[in-house]
């Protein structure tokens, strides 16, 4: 509303209502995750997604602060610290009653919001900046509609469970909802003042502001029975705990600000998405969709970051070792050996009603595991830990032996069990996604070509690995069954009137001759002919694949391209670095950069330079950003992880055992000049590196160093 009045003898454009305004914010802690928007409220807009969950249910749906009645208005919001607190600058509206004038920005309030250990803290400072006392009244609008996080995406169910009365106190009020899981879910809200009035959905506040004066409110919000803390604790237990995060790991600062902060802030969004099992931290997928343990996903995170911080891939490892499946399944997809897809929790989940509550319908999780395994021990040469995942890493060789090639030709597919699985599970796991060249989806069981480039990799790095352990004769077993995979695979995957492998072979073993973004991971690990990689890289950047902004997972020639497609023609940050670092493995600089400068080109255009999980593939247009995708993660922890492997790429950054550093063929892209890396570590020892671009060569400078440790610099 806006309107007109006289008053002091000036002309006043009268302002009682907030512009709306669509953008959130997120924040997350262990289980539970927020999405609010950037005045801290939370409003039934957009896609509905906006709420407090916890352990996979919505705790708060509605929650909105109100002035006199109206929404104050928003000077700025966004987050601080380790992007672990959301902080938001508001100040009143035009409050005009018949007996009562307040002009706006008479009053200043700053609010504040983190997660903690199921918890979220409030608080609000409230300053008078007028010349005359104020005596104002604060509202908090609140619901908990305790809806599973598959609801909010769209599930529809059949029925639910029982709302609880609300049970109020003098200075809190708790909601409650028992499911037809029996599990009695609550949120209490505590507030630090007595309310003028409290029910179920509503509690009003009175303060009284002298000039220039401020007070505070605050409110702790409590979902289910979590142990009881004061704010000020909280506080100091959460910024501690995430800069003991940071310290762990290596730093990196750059000559270019926007590029460190695309550095800082997928930084601390790894670190929000960790989360603490009962076996370690584990980065979960991505917020609001994704907050899981996901298998796949936090195997490419712990890829993606194990130069920079090496300790999330060991707590991987480790929780995923716990989790293998030890039996066969049909409905949650399950085989003896196998590592799992997705853990969730919740109703739905508890009831069966989505078969993720432990679920193992992905068929690369299990080779990347291996993977992992051996990649973390070329990393740290942590022995000890791989003799006690051992016995965990035999029987994902044998699942890939046993359980995953289906039709024993040595190639390993998926099927899906039942009809309540994934129907395509490969990291592009939509169902749309698998096809041949006329658009016909192919049908299974369906052998990708990227999975056996990881199952080439695996046995690789586990011949590796039973070499250490002693084990000889299972060592040479091992890479003869690679190298029989990668002559088989050359055989049967390449298609030379496409110039690339094809994305897949369907259950009657016909290729889907179809140029995907699943081809160039073959370059990646390195089951790609060297005479084909070059082939390959040309195409993928070529204007069919890439936009300008980052390389397309489908061909813009193909049946089923849409660059709105969510797998058919979209652009992934993790799928561009896992392709970039197979560039930088066969010296194709020019490429490497290219992907490097769009995947940077594109950061500047989100914001807080955070890439989302996926963006549109449209061709980039002059003076315009990246197209966003509209249900997209973000933050979403293999995007984030993105710029560490497009950096060490550059690089050429291997860290050898026992105490080596090598750097091969660095480069640097035109738009950094410098590069700083402190607190490099190899096991005891540490160095710091200075590294500078010049016309033709990057210099390397050794800055610091303690312990026992070679570096080594070959141009």
């Amino acid at each position: 509303m806006e309107s007109i009045i006289r008053l002091e003898d000036k002309y006043y454009i009268l302002a009682t209502t907030s512009n709306i305004d669509l953008r959130t914010q997120t924040i997350k802690h262990d289980e539970t995750f927020a999405v609010f928007d950037r005045l801290g409220d939370i409003l039934r807009l957009g896609m509905g997604e906006q709420g407090i969950y916890h352990l996979g249910t919505r705790h708060l749906s509605s929650w909105e602060l109100l002035i006199e009645g109206q929404r104050p208005h928003l000077l700025s919001s966004g987050k601080r610290g380790e992007n672990n607190i959301l902080s938001a600058d508001l100040t009143n509206p035009d409050i005009l009653t018949e007996d009562f004038f307040l002009a706006r920005e008479s009053i200043h309030f700053h609010r504040s919001k983190f997660l903690w250990k199921g918890k979220c803290f409030e608080s609000i400072y409230l300053s008078n900046f007028g010349l005359q006392p104020v005596v104002i009244s604060l509202s908090l609008l609140f619901d908990a509609d305790f809806v599973d996080v598959f609801e909010v995406r769209g599930i529809k169910r059949a029925s639910r469970g029982e709302f609880l009365p609300p049970v109020v106190g003098q200075q809190e009020v708790t909601l409650g909802y028992r499911g037809l899981d029996n599990v009695k879910r609550t949120t209490r809200l505590e507030f630090s003042a007595p309310p003028l009035s409290l029910d179920g959905n509503k509690a009003t506040f009175e303060f009284r502001l002298l000039p220039k004066n401020r007070e505070v409110f605050r409110t702790t919000m409590h979902f289910d029975h979590t142990e009881e803390m004061q704010w000020e604790d909280a506080y100091i237990m959460v910024n501690e705990a995430y800069r003991a995060m940071r310290a762990k790991a290596c730093h990196a600062c750059t000559s270019n600000e926007q590029f460190n902060a695309w550095v800082n802030t997928s930084l601390t969004d790894i670190h929000m998405m960790l989360t603490h099992t009962r076996h370690g931290i584990y980065p979960y997928a991505g917020v609001p969709w994704f907050n899981a343990a996901f298998g796949r996903d936090g195997i490419i995170t712990a890829l993606e970051c194990l130069w920079f911080e090496p300790d999330i891939a060991k707590d991987v490892l480790s929780h995923l070792a716990a989790n293998q499946a030890g039996s066969v399944d049909p409905v949650r997809d399950a085989e003896p050996g196998k590592i799992i897809h997705e853990v969730r929790f919740g109703e739905m989940a508890a009831l069966g009603e989505i078969p993720f509550g432990k679920y193992y319908g992905s068929v690369d999780s299990t080779p990347l595991f291996v993977y992992l395994a051996g990649s973390y021990y070329r990393r740290t040469g942590d022995l000890e830990f791989i003799k006690g995942i051992w016995p965990h890493l035999i029987r994902a060789l044998t699942w890939i032996d046993r359980y995953g090639d289906l039709d024993h030709d040595g190639f390993v597919e998926y099927r899906r069990r039942t009809g309540r699985g994934l129907r395509n599970q490969g990291w592009k796991d939509s169902g749309d996604s698998i096809f041949h060249a006329d658009g016909t989806l192919a049908e299974g069981p369906i052998a990708l070509c990227e999975v056996q480039g990881y199952v080439y990799a695996a046995k690789t790095e586990a011949a590796h690995l039973a070499s250490l352990l002693g084990e000889e004769d299972f060592s040479r077993k091992l890479k003869q069954e690679a190298e029989t995979l990668k002559e088989r695979f050359e055989r049967r995957f390449w298609l030379e009137d496409i110039g690339m492998y094809a994305l897949a072979l369907d259950g009657k073993k016909r290729p889907c001759r179809v140029r995907t973004s699943n081809a160039g991971q073959c370059i990646f690990t390195g089951i790609a002919k060297e005479e084909h990689v070059y082939r390959m890289a040309e195409i993928l950047m070529s204007t069919d694949f890439f936009s300008g902004w980052g390389i397309r997972t489908v061909a813009s020639t193909e049946a089923r391209y849409n660059p709105m497609s969510y797998h058919n023609g979209s652009i992934w940050p993790h799928d561009n670095a896992l392709i970039a670092k197979g560039f930088a493995r066969y010296g194709l600089k020019d490429a490497l950069l290219q992907v490097f400068k769009g995947m940077y080109d594109a950061s500047k255009f989100f914001d807080q330079f955070r890439l989302p999980e996926l963006f549109c593939g449209f061709h980039r247009r002059l003076e315009d950003g990246p197209t966003g995708y509209p249900v997209a993660c973000s933050p979403q922890s293999w995007a984030a992880g993105t710029v560490l492997m497009l950096l060490e790429a550059c690089l050429g950054l291997h860290l050898e055992q026992p105490d080596r550093i090598v750097l091969k063929h660095t480069i640097l892209p035109d738009f950094l000049q410098e590069v700083a890396l402190s607190g490099l570590r190899i096991k005891d020892a540490e160095v710091d590196l200075m590294l500078r671009r010049y016309r033709y060569n990057v210099g390397v400078e050794i800055v610091r160093k303690t312990g026992t440790m070679e570096v080594l610099v070959i141009k």
